[in-house]
């Protein structure tokens, strides 16, 4: 059986840090790092204290999402799978719930919640009145009471803009869903599409019969509206598009080939999430690759601050994506 002593020596610390991490010393200060890189060789040598990490009870998921927007979308299903397992290794015992549980159905003694969805002023005010701790996954609903952590949509579509006009394009659409407003039953403009319109106007380039948007991130929305991008444009069809996520750029793909596009040769496509799909499509797609065990794994951590070390600030996270360049750019 695996001792402090041994843990020590393969972590590369004093045996009085390993110690104190192990026992969750609050009054060490340390790094991230530090403690991960413990925890880590901890487990690896299967060392066994009553707990290595202490258990973080009454922690509720709120899975705001249907089954169908799941199946369409595979981004939000990776998403689940790795909060689950961020949990498990931080021994957070999660209860998940589902939009169709109602808000009204997550337990009094609820002690914080890890969020993803939609979420309406009346559920938001329901959560509050249950518990000050939380993070929401992808969104900012209450950025005054609640932590959050997302991808940085707002710098992802700067640098697609400025890395298509460097490859001389300046016909640039849009493609992407709508943002489903659950307080007036509304479809409003996605961050995505607003960002586009600001940037492309300051650069003198917006052209509105570039941009398709319709509900839904699914590739048959993709499908759909690339059709009819090339229905009502012809050959004024744009040298290229910023495509809001993959799912809708798989079924931009399959309306560009089976229309006998180009791709990249006519029409270059760059789109968001970097799924496992992306890669085998045809052509290969070039995209933003969102690191979702890093987001996950920021917003268990986010949680635990206020759990465990009462923290009352909130925060909120803006994670940085790279862009994985495939054959559907030149």
């Amino acid at each position: 059986m695996a001792t402090i002593k041994d843990i020590a020596e393969k972590a590369g610390y004093s045996i009085s840090t390993v110690s104190r991490v192990l026992n969750n010393d609050q009054s060490l200060s340390v790094p991230d790092e530090t403690r991960d890189k413990i925890y880590e060789v901890a487990e690896k040598l299967n060392y066994r204290k009553k707990t290595v990490r202490p258990v973080v009870k009454n922690i509720v998921f709120l899975y705001w999402l249907t089954d169908k927007e799941e199946l369409e979308d595979v981004y939000f299903k990776t998403m689940r799978l790795e909060i689950e397992k961020m949990a498990r290794k931080f021994n957070v015992e999660l209860m998940t719930y589902k939009i169709g549980d109602g808000i009204d159905s997550i337990p009094d003694n609820t002690e914080g919640f890890i969020a993803v969805g939609t979420f309406s002023d009346k559920e938001l005010k329901y959560l509050r009145a249950i518990t000050t701790n939380g993070v929401f996954i992808d969104s900012t609903p209450d950025p005054t009471h609640y932590d959050s952590v997302r991808p940085d949509l707002v710098q992802i579509t700067k640098n697609t803009i400025d890395f298509l006009v460097d490859k001389g394009h300046k016909n640039i659409g849009f493609i992407g869903g709508t943002y489903h407003n659950p307080n007036t039953d509304q479809d409003e403009m996605d961050l995505r599409e607003r960002e586009f319109r600001k940037v492309m106007e300051e650069k003198g380039l917006l052209n509105d019969q570039f941009i398709f948007c319709r509900r839904g991130f699914s590739v048959d929305n993709g499908y759909y509206l690339m059709s009819n991008a090339i229905e009502k444009l012809g050959d004024s069809l744009p040298t290229a598009f910023y495509i809001a996520a993959d799912p809708i750029a798989v079924g931009c793909l399959q309306a560009l080939n089976e229309n006998g596009i180009a791709i990249p040769n006519r029409v270059s496509v760059i789109s968001i999430n970097n799924i496992s799909v992306a890669k085998y499509v045809s052509p290969p797609l070039t995209t933003f690759h969102i690191d979702m065990r890093e987001m996950c794994k920021n917003a268990v951590q986010l949680l635990l601050e206020q759990v465990i070390e009462k923290r009352k600030l909130v925060k909120t996270l803006y994670i940085g994506s790279d862009m994985v360049i495939r054959k559907s750019t030149n």
